[in-house]
């Protein structure tokens, strides 16, 4: 059974090491990481889909436990909140924001167990990695495939195709200035941080909170959004040719002709991105490709 990630966010070493050894007994628990302050807490949340987070309720630094839980209290899927602290004071405030549990450090004999209890009663309704919803009621058409290959049809409206044809033309200018591919997305796969290099991500798809980013073999969840992505991949030529997904124009490999005197543009990899382009724009985009 999969074990609810946790990450340990407390400005003392003794505090956290003494909840690691508590949480090593647990059985569906696995303590991934420690930080100091609610900046650094939030940057491993973007690449380490956390169930849990242990966290003083005074931090070091521009943010405290109680606002950091007020950044978190927008997430679809956010993760469990167990407060650490020497009073009483915000225990309101903390559980007006949704947290699991308050614990008064150090807790009492027993006083444990109930936080477990919780946790327990939390990891029921907490799913870690989303499970793809059907693409009902979008204008997305996944035909049957056989094998592991599959091809998403994507509308592209024809108010859009300029821009796109314009994105096309600068990512495939051999003459436009071009920084070294070695920016890196960092992603999680089964409790590993894995950099995935810009060059070598085919697309992106949006999902809830979440985004699935796809390379030619594997697809890896990211707690990153979509609108995030775009912002950080689009001066990498990536364009958004749908309100779910994200492609690389770099790995548009292949032009191909279709009923109606329409053009497909398709992409590499496992999973492939058609995307219609209509007749009247032919003559742009063979100028486009050089052709």
């Amino acid at each position: 059974m999969p074990k609810l990630k946790t990450l340990l966010i407390h400005k003392d070493p003794e505090i956290r090491a003494a909840l690691r050894d508590v949480l090593e007994e647990v059985p569906f628990i696995q303590v991934l990481g420690e930080a100091v302050t609610a900046f650094e807490a939030m940057e491993l949340l973007e690449s380490i889909p956390y169930g849990v987070f242990f966290l003083g309720v005074d931090l070091p630094g521009d943010a405290s436990g109680i606002e950091m839980a007020q950044m978190l209290a927008g997430r679809k899927h956010k993760p469990a909140l167990v407060f650490i602290s020497d009073s009483e004071t915000q225990a309101y405030a903390a559980f007006e924001l949704g947290a699991t549990d308050y614990l008064l450090w150090p807790p009492a004999p027993g006083r444990m167990a109930r936080t477990v209890d919780r946790l327990q009663a939390f990891k029921s309704r907490f799913r870690e990695v989303p499970t793809p919803t059907s693409y009902e009621n979008e204008a997305v058409d996944i035909p049957e495939t056989n094998g592991d290959e599959q091809t998403v049809q994507l509308p592209l409206p024809e108010e859009e195709q300029d821009s796109f044809l314009a994105a096309l033309k600068a990512a495939w200018d051999q003459t436009a200035n071009r920084r070294p591919e070695i920016d890196k997305l960092a992603v999680t796969q089964d409790g590993r941080t894995i950099l995935i290099p810009y060059d070598q991500i085919i697309f992106v798809e949006a999902f809830e909170d979440y985004s699935y980013v796809h390379t030619a073999n594997q697809k890896f969840l990211s707690s990153y959004r979509l609108k995030n992505l775009e912002d950080r991949l689009g001066p990498h030529r990536f364009f958004r040719v749908h309100r779910k997904y994200l492609v690389n124009l770099d790995m548009v490999t292949e032009i191909a002709s279709m009923p109606g005197s329409n053009f497909m543009l398709r992409t590499a990899g496992r999973t492939r991105i058609e995307l219609p382009i209509s007749r009247r724009r032919i003559a742009e985009l063979k100028k486009v490709i050089g052709l």
